[in-house]
């Protein structure tokens, strides 16, 4: 079991913004990079995410095994649909709730902002990626920690695959609490909440590169997941639609 070393987010300086407008917003440990095509509403930005989070908080004060449990937990059938869709999530891959948290937040507040006139969005919330529906192909670098592969290893994303949602675990950076040893687990969902959950999951399985057919049997199985890489030191596996672009070229335009 490990705890990840929290690394800065420099993957964000990769990213180019294109046609798109790119917005930083960071509340609590909610820290997100919108792109859209309209510059968004900061006040409702804030408003949508102080209430997704505060959903979670106060489902928490009620069970605190949603905030703890690595297993899954049936929630109330009258949770708050944030509430639902990761206890959601983390059913589908054997794991708790909250691995699915960050997939989940970027997903609600596309659909929230989609439904106020804001189309064709990317939200990044800690290198967990929601997308809607896209117009042309997107291209996503893939950050892997000191592998050989971060920042070189391009991954093409078509405007038939989205909306989607694209998700990274890893054992060797970031906050999250990893069983595994793998560098970088990406997983292609069809929303974010279930590929947040489904790459916490997969990561957790990678102890060597020995590892990596039992992984991708795993996550591939799954409803829903139609892409998966997975990065250990300099050692890649993929499966399912992963077209990878420009490899070994630094830069990812978003």
């Amino acid at each position: 079991m490990k705890q990840n070393k929290y690394q800065k987010r420099i993957y964000r300086h990769w990213v180019k913004a294109g046609d798109f407008i790119k917005t930083h917003i960071a509340i609590e440990e909610t820290d997100l990079l919108i792109l859209s095509r309209n510059r968004p509403d900061l006040k409702l930005l804030k408003q949508r995410i102080y209430s997704l989070r505060q959903d979670i908080k106060d489902y928490i004060t009620k069970d605190r095994r949603f905030a703890v449990s690595l297993k899954p937990i049936a929630v109330e059938l009258n949770a708050p649909p944030i509430v639902k869709l990761m206890a959601k999530a983390g059913k589908a891959c054997n794991v708790g709730p909250m691995a699915a948290v960050a997939g989940s937040i970027a997903q609600l507040l596309a659909e929230d902002l989609k439904n106020h006139g804001y189309n064709e969005l990317i939200i990044e919330n800690g290198g967990d990626i929601f997308l809607t529906k896209q117009r042309k192909d997107r291209v996503i670098a893939v950050f892997a920690g000191e592998s050989k592969f971060s920042g070189r290893l391009n991954l093409l994303l078509e405007p038939a695959d989205t909306p989607c949602g694209i998700c990274t675990s890893s054992a060797t950076f970031g906050h999250s609490l990893s069983f595994g040893n793998a560098d970088s687990v990406v997983i292609l969902a069809k929303d974010a909440a279930l590929a947040d959950a489904v790459a916490t999951a997969t990561c957790n399985l990678v102890k060597s590169k020995n590892d990596f057919k039992k992984a991708i049997n795993f996550a591939s199985r799954i409803l829903g997941v139609f892409g998966v890489a997975i990065i250990l030191d300099n050692n890649l596996a993929t499966w399912g639609k992963i077209i990878i672009k420009n490899s070994y070229k630094i830069g990812s335009n978003i």
